[in-house]
């Protein structure tokens, strides 16, 4: 992701009730598809309470697809789109947006890669055509590569080189709990990967990967779906389709084996720890309650973690969790379900780990009561539909549900899915996923908490070696 926030634009303007609301308790967004010619998916999501738009542009490519000895070079890429090109200099996609009161940013994950804007409806002509006019072609020179590689690499130092705890809890597990190097290489990048990029490198990835046929095109807002597609067919219809690569395996199974890693942080002030189990299969019957299992052990103050192990066993400062860099249905590979902490220098973390197991028997043991599971529930459910108000993230996510699970209607079936979860499958994925087995744990400890290695014990003195044998 670049290096930069996105204010939204006014709370006003981008969240609001919806006109399209179902009568029914349950909301239902508006979504309408169609494709063009050369391959490009379209969606549009009409809502007029609001004269804004937000606009997602969804490339079905990441990290697992960049080349190997290229790490962090769908990221670097990323950043390069935002470089102009031959009709679009550098900076005018930038002063186009903000200059009529938008904003715009991209981030780059495992599965996809995403540019989005949110803008008066009076700028989406403008938009499209900035959208379009790079995917056709970038402005590929040496100076603008070495620039953006130089922060690229300052965005590693700021975020992760010169953080305490870095990116361990998201970037080193997955590099210990997977086995497929698409999966557990290092996305954001090593600084000497990204050097090796050529302008070859550049070219030949946005003529496979940038393609209207590889793209889903989403907007949300004040427009119709006849406004929507007429604009997209407008400004990308010209655009041809190219052959993108076909895409390898990179299913894995559940883990055999607890992994355990322990790591020093020349920065942090306390220990923490991360403990990661592989999610179920986009798609399957357990993804839902995965969520649901997610959020009662570790979403916010209420969760079974913070209760049991921040505040009854006062062993951790904090509880969170992570899935993977996306969230519980935004994945089409190996992913992973993540807690992490920040433990008390009086404890470790086999008692941290522990106190996990012991929270998550219970569940196993007993499922939870009605009363808990429709408080989880109902908390995973609104956190849903808030992120939905605001237009922007409505169209990224139904560009990303078409993405990733060929269908963006998906997100109005969600809702229901959560709804359905019981406390049986709540306890069925606990039991079949959170084992120690399918378990992958770093422990980061404070340089002055790591003990030296003890010496060898003193014994007989060694013969010495033969002439120019190896010592």
């Amino acid at each position: 992701m670049r290096l930069r926030h996105i204010p939204v634009l006014l709370a006003g303007l981008t969240l609001s009730l919806s006109a399209a609301a179902a009568t029914s308790d349950r909301w239902k967004l508006p979504v309408n598809v169609k494709k063009l010619d050369n391959g490009l998916t379209v969606i549009v999501s009409e809502d007029h309470s609001s004269p804004t738009v937000g606009v997602s542009v969804v490339y079905h490519v990441g990290m697992r697809l960049e080349p190997k000895n290229r790490t962090g070079f769908a990221h670097l890429f990323e950043h390069l789109m935002f470089q102009g090109t031959p009709t679009a200099p550098k900076g005018v996609f930038d002063k186009t947006i903000t200059g009529g009161g938008g904003n715009n940013n991209g981030s780059t994950r495992a599965d996809f890669t995403n540019y989005i804007e949110t803008a008066p409806v009076s700028a989406l002509d403008a938009i499209l055509w900035l959208e379009a006019d790079r995917m056709k072609t970038l402005d590929f020179n040496e100076t603008t590569l070495k620039n953006q590689q130089d922060v690229v690499k300052e965005e590693i130092r700021v975020n992760v080189k010169n953080q305490p705890y870095g990116g361990f809890m998201w970037i080193d597990i997955g590099q210990h709990a997977f086995l497929k190097w698409e999966n557990n290489h290092d996305g954001y990048g090593s600084f000497q990967d990204l050097e090796g990029a050529s302008l070859e490198d550049v070219r030949n990835f946005h003529r496979d990967y940038y393609g209207p046929n590889n793209a889903v095109l989403s907007i949300a807002g004040d427009v119709t779906p006849a406004q929507g597609f007429a604009l997209a067919k407008k400004y990308f219809g010209d655009i041809a389709r190219r052959p993108t690569p076909k895409s390898g395996d990179f299913s894995e199974g559940l883990n055999t084996a607890e992994k355990r890693i322990e790591q020093s942080d020349a920065l942090a002030q306390v220990p923490a720890i991360a403990a990661a189990w592989k999610m179920p299969d986009r798609a399957s019957k357990d993804q839902a309650p995965m969520a649901v299992l997610g959020e009662l052990l570790a979403g916010g103050d209420a969760s079974l973690f913070y209760q049991g192990i921040v505040k009854g066993r006062e062993l951790a400062l904090n509880v969170d969790n992570l899935y993977g860099l996306t969230g519980p249905f935004e994945y089409d590979g190996p992913t992973l379900f993540t807690v992490f902490a920040v433990y008390k220098p009086t404890t470790d973390a086999d008692a941290m780990l522990k106190a996990m197991d012991e929270e998550i028997a219970k569940v196993v043991a007993n499922g939870v009561d009605d009363a808990t599971l429709k408080r989880v529930k109902t908390r995973i459910l609104a956190d849903w539909n808030n992120g939905l108000e605001s237009f922007i993230n409505r169209a990224d996510m139904l560009a990303k549900l078409e993405t990733l699970w060929g269908d963006a209607k998906v997100v109005n079936q969600i809702p229901g899915w959560i709804d359905a979860v019981t406390s049986a499958d709540v306890q069925r994925v606990a039991k079949n996923y959170l084992t120690r087995e399918n378990r992958t744990v770093i422990d980061r400890k404070p340089v002055a908490m790591i003990k030296p290695a003890a010496a060898p014990a003193a014994g007989p003195a060694a013969a010495p070696a033969p002439a120019g044998a190896k010592q």
